[in-house]
């Protein structure tokens, strides 16, 4: 005979089980994760723009790292710019995360570091969104060319910035300048190291 507590116990084992089969896909689905980061980094070093540096704060945590970009040309030559990157466990099925940590006027990165790059969207409308083809290397590039080739006035994240440019071309050099010393001006890898950096903020 079926009970109400029978059909209860008999719920309770199932969703026992389930969170049981959850632990283990979640947990295989992190080691997928991590084989592909362990090739991809690899990968992303041995390519890695000579505008680039990446660092690992822990080497065992390859899902999160920092990039720095020092743009040798256009208008934000001359400032670093620091970048943090997260990989989610469901990578590469969706792409990393990655935000700004350096202020600076730009049209396709806000103030307050969210970026503007088709490939860093899991759905894009250009049809140039992330899919599981991308790798480390792509993002690391893309975030490089958002200071030379991939520079979008027309698509802006920052409308201020974008705008600024239209109608004052030799005003918008002058803020972007003016931010770069502020905020992003090239120091010794020792300060940054010290925290220096933070105390900026």
């Amino acid at each position: 005979m079926i009970t109400l507590s029978k059909l209860k116990k008999e719920a309770e084992e199932r969703k026992g089980k389930n969170s049981h089969n959850d632990s283990l896909i979640s947990r295989r689905r992190a080691s997928v994760r991590d084989r592909l980061l362990v090739k991809e980094i690899q990968e992303m070093e041995l390519t890695l723009p000579a505008t680039c540096r990446v660092n690992f704060e822990n080497p065992n945590e390859l899902h999160k790292f920092d990039l720095n970009v020092s743009p040798d040309e256009g208008y934000w030559q001359g400032g670093k710019f620091h970048f943090t990157i997260d990989i989610p466990e469901d990578y590469n099925m969706v792409p990393p995360i990655v935000k700004c940590l350096t202020r600076l006027w730009h049209p396709n990165i806000n103030e307050g570091g969210e970026i503007c790059l088709s490939l860093l969207r899991q759905n894009s409308i250009d049809g140039m969104g992330w899919a599981p083809t991308r790798t480390l290397k792509d993002v690391v590039w893309g975030l490089n060319s958002l200071f030379t080739d991939l520079l979008n006035f027309d698509d802006p994240l920052n409308n201020e910035a974008a705008e600024h440019y239209q109608t004052d071309k030799d005003g918008f050099k002058l803020k972007v300048k003016d931010y770069i010393q502020r905020y992003a001006k090239r120091i010794n890898e020792t300060c940054y190291s010290a925290g220096y950096l933070d105390s900026l903020y």
